[in-house]
């Protein structure tokens, strides 16, 4: 079925915005991505994983061999408790089965880069600085059309937008005023990398400290790479970003110091402003994703805490998937239905899952980490459901 679209909205330069663009182009329907902010990506600091699901659906609109290119792979996890103790050893999600490729990690910064020039390279424009404030459906010649509002006073018009616009996205507002709003959910993740410390290459240590959560791996360059999981209540509106690095250094060294771990020595050997951190914030469910002519995606739609890393991975999937709905289905409201159908179960029960990691990642109140050691719970193949996933194009 060739599809009557000639142009698509998306709200969104991240991640979603650059592979839904591109997804659509390969279905042969035209997209400008507008995006916020006046040029390059928030998160500059933190860094990611992308799984074996995010790289093969990357693979179907031919774009992975950029973020392979510039990203390294970890093949094993490692634990650790708070005396140093060896807890056991298992595969990562989706490494060592032959079926494809690995779990690869990189800087979102780099991540949001690397597609973005991909993007360019096809032709596809970004225009920065648009900021959306409204958006309403209108008639016209040939059915109805979206008007896009933004705040600089500007307008845009398409068949359809997409709402890529991120955890506080306006555009799941104006599907549904009585949508949810993002859930703290206790913990802030703080990032930092540094050379002068050691690591296990090929594979990510996790630590259970008394009082908070570590895990760190090596770069091809030797440069360590880590993050902490740090409990404290909801911040106010000053965010992270107000917290200057060597407050966050000093606060993770003193939860870290009381362990027999290499942890707070490595946070204390990051140096400057090489740490980062970011609020933990997840959606369960949104209830409505869609009307006739504007759909949401990636974290707008279904935003997970950050403990199974599948954020990235689940978005690009989103974008593929969204893409062949709008291609194969003969209006925007039955692709739309269609893809709510494909991905909402699946989405759901990440949210749910990582969820579930984050409590595991917490200590009792005999300040132990959880009785049965990581390595325990399940085999290799017990993530199939989640790394398994492909997409049929």
């Amino acid at each position: 079925m060739t599809t009557s679209l000639t142009r698509a909205l998306i709200i969104g330069g991240g991640i979603a915005g650059a592979v839904t663009a591109m997804a659509l182009q390969k279905a042969g329907i035209a997209a400008e991505i507008y995006e916020a902010y006046p040029a390059g990506a928030d998160d500059a600091g933190a860094f990611l994983v992308v799984f074996a699901n995010g790289l093969e659906a990357l693979r179907v609109i031919d774009a992975h061999g950029p973020v392979v290119a510039n990203s390294f792979p970890a093949h094993r996890l490692t634990f650790i408790g708070e005396r140093g103790e060896d807890l056991g050893e298992r595969p990562l999600s989706g490494a060592g089965r032959g079926t494809g490729p690995g779990p690869r990690t990189m800087r979102r910064a780099t991540l949001n880069r690397v597609l973005h020039a991909e993007a360019a390279r096809r032709g596809i424009s970004v225009r920065h600085g648009k900021r959306l404030i409204g958006a309403e459906t209108v008639p016209s010649a040939h059915g109805r059309r979206v008007v896009a509002a933004f705040a600089d006073g500007s307008t845009a018009e398409g068949d359809i937008l997409i709402g890529a616009d991120g955890l506080h996205s306006v555009t799941r507002g104006l599907i549904d005023p009585a949508a949810p709003r993002p859930r703290y959910t206790g913990r802030t993740t703080v990032c930092g990398y540094t050379r002068d410390a050691a690591a296990v290459p090929d594979a990510y240590t996790m630590v259970f400290g008394k009082r908070a959560f570590f895990g760190c791996t090596r770069a091809p360059d030797g440069e360590v790479w880590w993050f902490a999981s740090v409990p404290g209540p909801e911040p106010d509106r000053t965010g992270p970003a107000a917290v200057p690095p060597g407050t966050w250094r000093r606060r993770l060294t003193a939860l870290l110091d009381g362990d027999g771990t290499p942890a707070a020595a490595i946070v204390r050997a990051t140096t400057g402003d090489r740490i980062t951190a970011a609020h933990s914030y997840d959606i369960a469910s949104t209830p409505t994703w869609h009307t006739d002519t504007m759909v949401i995606i990636g974290d707008a739609a279904h935003a997970a805490a950050p403990n199974a890393a599948q954020g990235a991975s689940m978005a690009i999937e989103d974008a593929v998937v969204l893409a062949t709905c709008l291609r194969d289905r003969p209006d925007p409201p039955s692709a739309f239905t269609a893809y709510d159908g494909l991905r909402r179960e699946r989405v759901e029960k990440l949210v749910a899952t990582s969820a579930g990691m984050a409590r595991l990642t917490e200590v009792d109140a005999t300040g132990r980490p959880p009785r049965r050691a990581p390595a325990e719970r399940g085999g290799a193949g017990g993530d199939n459901w989640l790394t398994g996933y492909r997409i049929a194009w």
